[in-house]
Parts: structure tokens; C-alpha cells; sequence
């Protein structure tokens, strides 16, 4: 099981209301290096100076989407290309709503 599987169970098994944004931040800083094959990105590491394109982008929301349970929208990966940008908009729209 990869950090990332782990952090989805993880995750999964707390109702998303009760995430904390620290939370969130990893779930999607692993969700970065797993999808952009890089160890060292952080936090605020940018999507695009790491190789993201279209299709790793849908494959992030994807497994965000699985973890939360909740729609989010590929485009936010765009407007919001760090990992603490899209966990903090993710948090604030999807999560405490």
C-alpha cells in the first residue's frame, strides 16, 4: 500500500466535515508526488515547474474526489497549482460546507 493508499483509507474512514486542513494539505502534497513522480515536492511546490499537465490533473482531482467524496473541479488545479493553495480552496469550498 503506498502513502497515498494509506492516507485515502485513512481519510476515508473520517467524515469529511471533521478533515483538518493539515490533513488535507498531506493527502494532496502525496497526491502530487505520487501523480507527478517527484519525492521531493512540498507543500509549495508548483504543478506546472513539476511537469503537470492536463491529464495529471484530472488524475489529482480524481483521487481527491475518492478521498473526499466530493466533486472537485480539475480546474482548481489549474488556479491553484500548489498542493497548500488546492488544499486550502479545496478545504474551504468542499469541505466545511
Amino acid at each position: 500500500m503506498t502513502v497515498t493508499e494509506n492516507l485515502t483509507v485513512n481519510l476515508t474512514q473520517t467524515p469529511t466535515a471533521q478533515l483538518t486542513g493539515p490533513a488535507l494539505t498531506e493527502l494532496v502534497v502525496s497526491l502530487y508526488r505520487e501523480t507527478l513522480g517527484a519525492a521531493d515536492l512540498d507543500e509549495q511546490s508548483d504543478f506546472y515547474e513539476w511537469g503537470g499537465d492536463s491529464l495529471t490533473a484530472f488524475r489529482i482531482t480524481a483521487r481527491l474526489e475518492e478521498a473526499l467524496g466530493v466533486e472537485v473541479p480539475v480546474a482548481l488545479v489549474f488556479a491553484y497549482p500548489s498542493p497548500a493553495d488546492l488544499a486550502d480552496v479545496v478545504h474551504a469550498d468542499f469541505v466545511r460546507a
